[in-house]
C-alpha cells in the first residue's frame, strides 16, 4: 500500500500570510497537530506544528536564552529564534523545507520517516503540489485495511514444519533448544528458551506462518543462570 491508498485528501492548509492566531484556532478546532503552508500555486513551502507555537510571549511561555547559548549562536540563529517566537504569520514561524512524500511512497517508508523524524504527519505531493496528507492515524487505517485483505474465502493449505521454522528464523529468533512439531492442524512448540519474551515471540512467529490456525506453546523459560547460556534475543 502507498500514500495514495490511505492519505486524507481534504487537507487543511494555511497560506504564507495566514495569522498565527488563525493557525492556532485551526489546530484546536480540527484537533490536528500541524498544517502545511502552501503558496498560491499549491506548492508546499513549509509546515506549522504545535511545537512551532509553543514558545510565545502572548502565553508567557517564551523561552529565556541561556548565557552559554548566546555565546555560540550566530546572528542568523537569533533572527530565526525571534521570528519563531514573535512572528505574526505562517511565513514567520513555519518550519521551512518540510519533509514530504509522493503518492507512490510505500507506507513502510512513511512509517520510518514519522518515527525517525519524530513527526506526526507528512504532506503528500503530486508534481510538487499538495494533494493530501498522511498522519499516524492514516497509517493505522492502512493497517486495518491490509489485515482485512488477509481474510480469504479459500482456506490456506496446512503449514509445513519447514515453513514454520523458516518464519521463526526470518524473525531472527533462537531455535537451538526449540523443537517444532506440526500435527493435528496445529503447531506444537517444545524446548527451552532464555526468557518469556523469547517464548512469546517464537509463538507469534509460528502463528504468523501462512496456514497456521493454532499454536500449542509448551516452551519452558530456563532459570536466569541457565538462560544466559542459551543466548539472548
Amino acid at each position: 500500500m502507498n500514500a495514495k491508498d490511505v492519505m486524507t485528501t481534504e487537507v487543511v492548509y494555511a497560506g504564507p500570510e495566514t495569522s498565527v492566531r488563525a493557525i492556532a484556532q485551526t489546530l484546536l478546532k480540527r484537533r490536528i497537530s500541524a498544517v502545511p503552508v502552501a503558496d498560491d500555486d499549491g506548492r508546499v513551502i513549509g509546515i506549522v506544528s504545535e511545537g512551532d507555537l509553543m514558545r510565545r510571549p502572548e502565553s508567557e511561555t517564551e523561552r529565556p536564552r541561556s548565557w552559554w547559548l548566546r555565546l555560540i549562536e550566530t546572528p542568523e540563529d537569533r533572527v530565526s529564534q525571534y521570528l519563531k517566537s514573535h512572528g505574526l504569520t505562517a511565513r514567520d514561524v513555519m518550519t521551512r523545507e518540510p519533509i514530504t512524500v509522493t503518492e507512490d511512497t510505500p507506507l513502510e517508508e512513511i512509517a520510518m520517516l514519522l518515527e525517525r523524524k519524530a513527526i506526526k504527519r507528512v504532506p503528500v505531493l503530486r508534481d510538487g503540489k499538495l494533494v493530501g496528507i498522511v498522519s499516524r492515524a492514516d497509517l493505522l487505517h492502512g493497517l486495518v485495511a491490509r489485515a482485512g485483505q488477509g481474510v480469504t474465502a479459500t482456506p490456506l493449505a496446512p503449514p509445513t514444519r519447514e515453513a514454520v521454522i523458516a518464519e521463526i528464523r526470518d524473525a531472527r529468533l533462537p531455535l537451538d533448544y526449540v523443537n517444532v512439531v506440526v500435527a493435528d492442524d496445529a503447531v506444537h512448540l517444545w524446548g527451552a528458551v532464555a526468557s518469556a519474551l523469547q517464548r512469546d515471540a517464537i509463538a507469534l512467529a509460528a502463528k504468523r506462518t501462512p496456514g497456521v490456525t493454532r499454536v500449542e506453546n509448551n516452551l519452558v523459560v530456563m532459570p536466569s543462570q541457565l538462560g544466559a547460556s542459551i543466548g539472548a534475543w
